[in-house]
């Protein structure tokens, strides 16, 4: 049975008419995903690695592609008349036919793949603010412990060293593997080209230390509860000449005795007494920034629902102040002496039919 014909441009995730930029740029994620060095013992990354480079060395090279476009794959496979796969080596620095400038952008030139620079890691914490540090925003302390280069060997781990023996302080070492030349990290250094002949007191030769950070956190009018504040450079230690991670600050609002959030908009509910509802009143409402006067129509029901307008959270994205929706609630005196009682009777006798009325069924 004949082997699988597997598709060059698939192989990339790119389409047929891509240009050479998307391509390149294909090429560059997968490889460095795929990575032999990066994903050491894995044969099936090693596998992809070998396929992801045979598609590159073709469709990377405008007349060779060409030729696979009118052609096929066939011509280019190991051991066809398209080209071969010789690899091409610079002293200790392997190429693969032209994809030197590649991996220089993907592991930096002249350094093996194993000292990468890589970002650290982001750290995640929580803040908790009251609901009116939230709406006006605050600049608060935080304290907390972060893993950072050791200031003292600037994170080589070591006091003194030498040139390592076995990689002659290059920092890799090469390999054959099939029709690849591979340069590897040296395992005697772990590719740094030299071995520590005396510890960093400091870190103990561990390159890193836990350092406890205290930084003002600004946290921006209109906070809510789950959104993150993102402080750059202050999460752990990179790899490499890599950045360090970002600090990410998750806020959480307390309650409040009687305020509560919706979206942009605060909801509170406001006793008012029966004379207020039923006559109608000017009276005061708290508000998140101070105290408002809002009218109360003559008639107005317990539930029912009255807007200050703009009085309620800024938004994060335009800025503009949402509403404060006022729930009306008629608080009932609870010891009525009998000499009222006759006029509570006579307001009673005002309603023609129940209140309930079409909520509970008479029973006949």
């Amino acid at each position: 049975m004949a082997p699988q014909v597997k598709d060059y441009y698939e192989m990339l995730g790119v389409e047929k008419k891509a240009s050479q930029d998307d391509i390149k740029k294909a090429y560059r994620k997968l490889a460095r995903k795929y990575h032999p060095d990066l994903n050491p013992g894995d044969k099936t990354s090693e596998q992809k690695f070998k396929e992801l480079n045979e598609a590159y060395e073709v469709l990377g090279d405008e007349k060779k592609r060409a030729e696979y476009d009118k052609y096929g794959r066939s011509p280019f496979e190991q051991g066809g008349q398209g080209f071969d796969y010789r690899t091409y080596t610079s002293g200790d620095r392997f190429d693969f036919n032209g994809f030197g400038d590649i991996f220089s952008d993907l592991f930096g030139a002249g350094r093996g793949p194993e000292t990468v620079d890589l970002k650290g890691p982001d750290l995640l914490m929580s803040l908790e603010l009251s609901l009116e540090e939230a709406f006006s925003g605050v600049a608060k302390p935080l304290t907390f412990s972060r893993e950072a280069v050791c200031k003292d060997c600037g994170g080589s781990g070591a006091e003194s060293y030498q040139p390592c023996d076995k990689c002659k302080g290059t920092g890799t070492v090469s390999s054959s593997k099939g029709f690849f030349r591979m340069t590897q990290a040296c395992a005697a250094c772990g590719g740094t080209g030299r071995k520590t002949t005396k510890a960093c007191k400091t870190c103990g030769g561990r390159e890193r230390m836990l350092h406890t950070e205290t930084i003002k956190v600004k946290i921006p009018p209109g906070a809510d509860n789950g959104s993150r504040i993102r402080v750059r450079g202050m999460g752990g230690a990179g790899r490499g000449s890599g950045p360090s991670g970002d600090l990410q600050i998750e806020i959480t609002v307390r309650e409040h005795p009687f305020f509560k959030r919706k979206n942009d908009n605060i909801l509170v509910d406001v006793p008012v007494t029966f004379g207020e509802a039923a006559l109608g009143a000017r009276i005061e409402v708290p508000t998140i920034d101070g105290v408002a006067a809002m009218t109360l129509p003559a008639g107005t029901q317990g539930g029912q629902k009255l807007k200050l307008s703009g009085k309620g959270f800024p938004s994060a994205k335009t800025g503009r102040r949402g509403d404060q929706v006022v729930t009306i609630r008629v608080a009932v005196p609870k010891n009525i002496p009998d000499r009222i009682k006759g006029a509570v009777q006579e307001i009673e006798a005002l309603y023609r039919e129940s209140p309930r009325k079409g909520m509970v069924k008479s029973h006949e």
